[in-house]
């Protein structure tokens, strides 16, 4: 099942005691294109706080209560290892947040789900953290304490973005759709208000080339006539596995849903 990114967001976190807060955001590597940590917004009970929980945490939704149970308890969670909700999460932060709760890093594992850039393993989610919407460069083979810059973005901090064919520009990114199963981004939602007289579209992470967040922009290996051309997209509509297959298809990519 794919969910709204948007629809995510304002959802309650209860601990096996009691309440946490509300998802504030969602933090994804643009590499796997894999969500890695929900920020979550204590609220009044830690005196607005943000602390970063993996989504391996996060049990079954309550669709009614649009609410996550999580494994964890009050107490665990008020004395996790601050973080600067001003400044990008570094790879040694979240080496603290895994220490602390004693889990295997998602880097150095056979514990990583992969999404569109790498392997996955079944079961419940893996993890990653940043609050600010993009870093440099860097080379994955680094130590994963050395590197100060994961390829973390805020979902919120994207949203907006403007979207850039090879020949130019489409529209801005209104949302993503991600994979319950295993919380993995396989469309961005694209709208084209001021291309193509507002309509939606979807695009895949295969086909993003780059997201720059100097420039607040998503570069596209794609040209604007191949998205125009392709799948129609009813933002009403349910995005099943069918849908997926034909629009895989139609790009030529032969990773698609089997």
């Amino acid at each position: 099942m794919l969910w709204n990114s948007s629809g995510i967001i304002g959802h309650s976190i209860a601990a096996s005691d009691g309440p946490l807060g509300k998802v504030s955001d969602l933090l994804f590597d643009d590499l796997s294109w894999q969500i890695r940590w929900v920020v979550v917004d204590t609220r009044h009970w830690l005196s607005g706080r943000k602390v970063l929980l993996p989504t391996s945490v996060l049990g079954h939704p309550h669709v009614l209560d649009r609410q996550f149970p999580v494994r964890l308890t009050m107490k665990q969670v008020k004395d996790s290892p601050d973080i600067d909700s001003h400044q990008p999460v570094s790879r040694q932060m979240e080496a603290n947040i895994f220490d602390y709760y004693g889990w295997a890093p998602y880097w150095g594992s056979g514990y990583f789900l992969g999404g569109y850039g790498g392997l996955y393993a079944g079961g419940a989610m893996a993890s990653s953290p940043a609050l600010e919407p993009g870093y440099p460069v860097v080379d994955r083979r680094d130590h994963p304490r050395a590197s100060p810059d994961p390829h973390l973005r805020s979902v919120e901090a994207v949203r907006g973005y403007h979207i850039h064919a090879s020949d130019g520009a489409i529209g801005h990114v209104e949302d993503f759709l991600v994979e319950e199963a295993d919380w993995s981004i396989h469309f961005l939602v694209v709208d084209t208000r001021n291309w193509w007289r507002g309509r939606k579209v979807l695009i895949s992470p295969r086909s993003a080339r780059k997201i720059d967040w100097a420039t607040t922009q998503v570069d596209l290996t794609i040209d604007r006539q191949k998205v125009k051309d392709g799948p129609a997209y009813d933002p009403t509509m349910t995005v099943d596995q069918a849908y997926e297959k034909h629009y895989h298809s139609y790009y030529g990519d032969d990773l698609g849903t089997d």
